[in-house]
């Protein structure tokens, strides 16, 4: 265990699909993902949107269902940087693409989810924002304001900005390690904060992953298999050794 404030440091992790297919949740840019199924500019854009509302719903109705099948469960790597997060002396931030929620079932705290939350939904009308397990179509009335047909997933869909790049960025100008967990390094801007880090802060860099990721060659350590596997050796191993 870290007994020594020297030996530690902030950590941010950023985490992608990889570290919840493990789960059973399906991912969304491998051979096989969502993406390979669907027509990702009907289900996740702003115009699809427009045109289909009741296609989108569709599309985002299932994912839910699925999250909140009762076989879903965190999994090794999540129950480790949960683990993390409350032994660690200083700041562990959990940065994640996944729109799932399995990171707080797992029991982390300090986790921003840039690219939305499947569980919640907001009202373009006015703005509000509500945890939602049922489904959800266009003739569901906004809880707030009570109007009809803005109700939408709250999920960043291509073209929109993702959400806390502030806090994100901020977080990043403080730690003293970045690792990147289970993600494919083609989404921007995640896939640049390893280059960000590496400019402005000299931090040490980790990238833990099924197989090398596009930005692979950024970092400066890299191991490579199932999160499952290699996410809690990595932790017990900061645990001992310290940053």
């Amino acid at each position: 265990m870290i007994n020594s404030k020297d030996r530690a440091g902030g950590i941010v992790v950023l985490t992608g699909a990889g570290i919840s297919k493990e789960s059973g949740l399906d991912t969304f840019r491998c051979s096989e993902g969502i993406w390979s199924r669907v027509n990702l500019e009907d289900v996740a854009t702003p115009e699809g949107f427009r045109r289909n509302p009741d296609l989108v719903h569709q599309f985002y109705n299932d994912r839910r269902r699925g999250l909140l099948d009762a076989a879903i469960e965190p999994n090794a790597a999540h129950l480790a940087l949960a683990r993390l997060e409350l032994e660690w002396p200083d700041e562990v931030f959990i940065v994640t693409q996944n729109i799932d929620d399995l990171h707080e079932r797992a029991g982390s705290r300090s986790v921003l989810h840039m690219h939305g939350e499947l569980r919640r939904i907001r009202c373009e009308a006015c703005e509000s924002e509500f945890a939602w397990d049922a489904d959800l179509s266009v003739d569901d009335a906004c809880p707030h304001c009570k109007r009809t047909r803005f109700l939408r997933p709250h999920v960043v869909w291509f073209g929109e900005m993702p959400i806390g790049m502030e806090q994100i960025y901020d977080a990043l100008d403080r730690c003293a390690l970045f690792v990147s967990i289970g993600t494919s390094g083609n989404v921007y801007p995640a896939a640049g904060f390893v280059s960000h880090v590496r400019m402005y802060t000299r931090a040490r860099t980790v990238e833990l992953n099924l197989e090398p990721s596009t930005g692979a060659t950024l970092f400066a350590e890299a191991t490579y298999g199932p999160a499952t596997e290699v996410v809690p050796v990595f932790v017990q191993r900061l645990f001992r050794d310290g940053i």
